[in-house]
């Protein structure tokens, strides 16, 4: 599974700005490396993994939270976070083991960062990992982690012109979730144009709308997640 990262070259700035893009290019196929031994790692074990992507305060940790509930039983998640372990304690609460990654200034997680977590769980008592991203639209969408699933949260608080804005992020998603369905009146979301905007980026991700706060539309991602547990 790999992510198309989308690298632009200014050959006006000469050799200087050459240099550069062939150290970015190092950096990211070493990350893809790390990811392709990640995913054949999970996949030897029949671990499902979710790779859960989008801006600070879509709904993340409550979305997981509750379905941490629903999979209380050899679900395992990780966390990454620039700064604190709040989400991680509250991911706790559901008996789910919770490691969590303080990147400090990076604003993402790569694929060692995930080796490094993996090394402290039991993968044969682990069904479901679930990582809980860095909240970001940008600079996530261009790592790899070896996940099976990539989902992307977009609240209806955000607005619906999100995936027209960060389209790197919204393209490499295998599944979109709306959240906050609940409040689409209330914030005036208007969600056939965000339908619209999904497809004109990336026409074959699938598309879930629910409120991870009141529970509406739950059912739907439970029996996603199902589903691919059962072809793991």
């Amino acid at each position: 599974m790999t992510r198309d990262i989308g690298l632009t070259v200014l050959s006006d700035l000469g050799e200087e700005r050459g240099r550069i893009v062939r150290v970015e290019k190092g950096v990211m196929e070493f990350n893809q490396a790390l990811a392709e031994e990640n995913r054949a790692r999970f996949a030897a074990a029949g671990v499902l993994v979710i790779n859960v992507l989008s801006s600070p305060g879509s709904g993340k940790t409550t979305l997981l939270a509750r379905t941490l509930q629903e999979f209380p039983a050899r679900a395992a998640v990780i966390v990454g976070d620039l700064a604190t372990d709040n989400d991680a304690e509250r991911l706790r609460v559901s008996g789910a083991v919770a490691v969590q990654i303080q990147t400090g200034g990076v604003c993402h997680l790569e694929a060692a960062m995930i080796a490094q977590a993996v090394a402290r769980l039991n993968l044969d008592t682990i069904e479901l990992l679930i990582i809980e991203n860095v909240g970001n639209l940008v600079c996530p969408a261009a790592y790899d982690l070896g996940e099976r699933l990539r989902v992307v949260l977009l609240s209806t608080t955000e607005g619906e012109d999100k995936p027209l804005k960060y389209p790197q992020m919204f393209k490499t998603a295998d599944l979109v979730v709306i959240n906050k369905a609940d409040l689409t009146e209330a914030v005036e979301f208007k969600r056939e144009q965000a339908l619209a905007n999904i497809r004109l980026v990336n026409p074959q991700a699938q598309v879930l709308e629910l409120s991870a706060r009141t529970g509406q539309g739950m059912s739907a991602w439970y029996e996603l997640l199902q589903t691919h547990l059962e072809d793991s």
